[in-house]
């Protein structure tokens, strides 16, 4: 950015304790920059007002006196104001444009921030729609009203000028402006109040739509296959209409501010020109002063436009910063543990996964294999062992939940198939730390995507699309596995980790993982007899309760539940 780096090291802690202090925060965030902004400001502004009083003695101390020398001389002085003001104009957009760009990139770095601090309750509390809205419109209507901070300033000092110099012409004439432009601002304050309300409407409801739209396209294979297309589509239909009316609103409301804010400028310049023309006529003040009047209030029409402006993309960078704050204001569903303890006394390696509200204990080391009779309880387990939801769940001697979410995160890895699939090249979308050729190569051939990595133009080094769209189900299924296997973590769960490959395929990801985890905790959930039979040990559970525990082969001969549930 040249004057400062970003993205920051750390961007801040903003409060959220509602839309005004946030936006407060960033314009203090960066309070030099815009002290500068309205230093710009300023002088761009009361540069306006120079040329009419420099054209008012050029008349009457060189036109009505034939003074050519003055006429020359305040001439060159306009000409000069000219260029300073140019200078001004420049400066003034090239700092508000730093502010801007300071306060769009901080806030960015503040939501994704907190994004990740919710991690996998962030998808559950808010919408994809809700997070476009905010990506695509919101932050950039934060950044726009802060330009307010800047030549508002500016604005407001030239309107005082403006009266003080028509108080050396005539009094009247600077009552009126005093009164006029504080009036006109309280003419549009309904409008602005209005325009806030169906803006905010106006992106509840665009968001929705964005969400659903998402979902649809997300879907899309699912809806063809069961002929729900056309439905969705009507429904989608339907929200687009509905948000178009709104935006029609939004459109009406904004036209009206413009509109004001446009003519009501007008109007007084006519009015107040009409006053001084009295005032000319009947000798009170000069033909220069006439002209001087009219070019003081015909520029500061320019700071009043920009005001209201102002207000309006203030009102704008309001209903914005409200979404941002409600982002904010979201908790995660666990808390850092209170000691930070550390995970496990002993060798991470031979330390059991332990969880008692299911009786279930993973060995250290060992390829541990769940089976449940309803896949949620097997999900809610595997929650609980990630500490994404509070539990007494034990590693070794110590509770997660008296542990740093972040050590934990490091550590104990869940890997299911909602796990995202970022855009980029293959081996960006798998290693988040640099590994050695040898090890990308290892954890390829352990998860079998030795084919996938093969059958790409570019190999490792070839694009995929967000989510991995462009990639069947098995194929993200083993990229997924690709990614946690290369982070080597202490402990690796898994979520049906084959469901969506073939049957050599899966002996061969499964041959390739009890490789690669030798000697580490690994827990897979699944209920393919490839998996229970390569697995050290298999836990069975019933109503989220262990109800057996052994060999696949004992399981089968001794439970009945057990080999109904695999077998089928």
């Amino acid at each position: 950015m040249g004057e400062d780096h970003v993205p920051y090291a750390d961007p801040g802690h903003p409060p959220r304790l509602g839309p005004l202090r946030l936006l407060t925060w960033l314009a203090v965030r960066q309070r030099g920059r815009i002290a500068r902004g309205a230093m710009w400001g300023t002088l761009w502004m009361l540069g306006l007002m120079l040329p009419p009083y420099l054209v008012s003695r050029a008349i009457d101390d060189g036109l009505r006196a034939r003074v050519p020398s003055a006429l020359f001389a305040w001439v060159g002085a306009v000409v000069v104001i000219g260029a300073v003001n140019a200078a001004s104009a420049i400066m003034r957009h090239r700092t508000m444009t730093y502010v801007r760009a300071d306060a769009a990139y901080r806030t960015v770095q503040v939501v994704v921030r907190h994004i990740t601090r919710l991690g996998a309750a962030f998808p559950r509390r808010v919408s994809t729609g809700e997070l476009t809205s905010v990506q695509s419109s919101d932050i950039w209507n934060i950044a726009e009203s802060l330009t307010l901070t800047g030549p508002g300033v500016g604005a407001v000092l030239a309107y005082l000028a403006t009266a003080v110099l028509l108080f050396t012409i005539s009094p009247l004439l600077a009552v009126i402006v005093l009164v006029g432009v504080p009036a006109l601002g309280l003419a549009i304050l309904p409008m602005l109040r209005r325009l806030r309300v169906v803006e905010g409407s106006y992106r509840a409801e665009q968001g929705a739509l964005a969400a659903r739209a998402g979902d649809i396209v997300s879907g899309l294979r699912v809806l063809c296959g069961i002929g729900g297309k056309p439905l969705f589509a009507e429904r989608y239909r339907t929200g687009s209409r509905s948000v178009v009316e709104r935006g029609y609103r939004v459109g009406e409301v904004t036209s009206w501010v413009h509109a004001l804010a446009a003519c009501l400028p007008v109007l007084y310049l006519a009015a107040v020109t009409w006053v001084a023309a009295r005032l000319a006529a009947a000798g009170t003040i000069s033909v220069g002063q006439l002209v001087a009047v009219y070019g003081y209030v015909a520029m500061l029409v320019v700071p009043v436009m920009f005001l209201v402006d102002g207000a309006a993309q203030l009102t704008r960078g309001l209903v914005a910063a409200g979404r941002v704050v409600r982002i904010l204001a979201l908790e995660p569903d666990v808390a850092d543990g209170a000691d930070g303890a550390d995970l496990v006394a002993g060798p991470a390696a031979t330390a059991d996964l332990v969880e008692p509200e299911s009786g279930l204990v993973a060995r250290g080391g060992a390829l541990t294999a769940l089976v449940s009779a309803a896949p949620a309880d097997a999900i809610d387990l595997v929650d609980r062992l990630g500490r994404f939801a509070d539990s007494d769940a034990t590693w070794g001697s110590v509770r997660l939940a008296d542990m740093a979410i972040a050590e934990v995160r490091a550590r104990i890895l869940v890997c299911d198939n909602d796990a995202h699939l970022f855009a980029g090249s293959v081996r960006d979308t798998v290693t988040t730390v640099p590994r050695s050729p040898e090890a990308l190569a290892a954890a390829v051939r352990a998860a079998a995507a030795n084919d996938i990595v093969d059958g790409l133009p570019n190999g490792l080094d070839s694009l995929v699309e967000a989510r991995g769209r462009d990639l069947s189900g098995g194929q993200r299924q083993r990229v997924r596995l690709v990614r946690a296997l290369l982070a080597e973590p202490d402990v690796l769960l898994l979520v049906e980790p084959t469901s969506a490959v073939d049957t050599h395929t899966e002996a061969a990801v499964v041959r390739g993982v009890a490789t690669a985890r030798r000697g580490r905790t690994t827990l897979v959930v699944s209920t393919s007899p490839l998996v229970l039979d390569r697995a050290d040990e298999v836990v069975f559970l019933v109503d989220g309760k262990v109800t057996a525990t052994g060999a696949h082969a004992e399981l089968l001969a001794t439970e009945p539940a057990y080999r109904s549930l695999v077998l089928r």
